[in-house]
């Protein structure tokens, strides 16, 4: 992988879903302000989600506080791996590596994140992970709450017991 975020820390979680089922959640670009720490609405999501070169229009932050910008994806292996190019300027852009694997009856999910360009590029990887890691340990519970609770065409089944932690 030639991202920086591929060297980075991860963050892991075995989801209680199947890896379908948390793919269902990727591939639906309307949920990322549910599961994405810090995105406050999608403003729009291209047809073809998550297909290299196509991108989710969102939101940053808390109103009346928003920055409008984009994600798009650099690259794609439905249901196993996803990167993302995030971005937030006037902070910069990001790499997000999100990558799946079966785990039992679940799925394993590891996030690897880690600033490209702008401003956030200046500050010392050490500190930027620091920052980075809790939103990402975040990102991965609401993903998992997302998921756990999905068949694998991405429909919600209500009532159904999750994970929570």
């Amino acid at each position: 992988m030639t991202t920086p975020a591929a060297h980075r820390p991860p963050v892991h979680r075995t989801v209680a879903a199947r890896p379908e089922d948390v793919w269902a959640v990727l591939a639906d670009g309307w949920s990322y302000p549910s599961w994405v720490v810090g995105a406050a609405r999608v403003r729009a999501v291209d047809p073809d989600w998550p297909a290299v070169g196509t991108s989710i229009a969102h939101s940053v932050g808390v109103w009346p506080l928003l920055l409008s910008d984009t994600t798009e994806v650099e690259d794609c292996e439905a249901g196993r791996m996803l990167l993302l190019r995030a971005r937030g300027w006037p902070m910069g852009e990001a790499h997000v590596l999100i990558e799946l694997r079966p785990a039992g009856d679940g799925c394993a999910v590891t996030l690897r994140e880690d600033a490209v360009s702008g401003p956030g590029t200046l500050v010392p990887v050490p500190l930027r992970q620091a920052a980075i890691h809790p939103r990402n340990v975040e990102s991965l519970r609401r993903l998992a709450l997302l998921a756990e609770r999905r068949d694998a065409a991405g429909v919600p089944r209500p009532g159904r017991a999750v994970s929570g932690g």
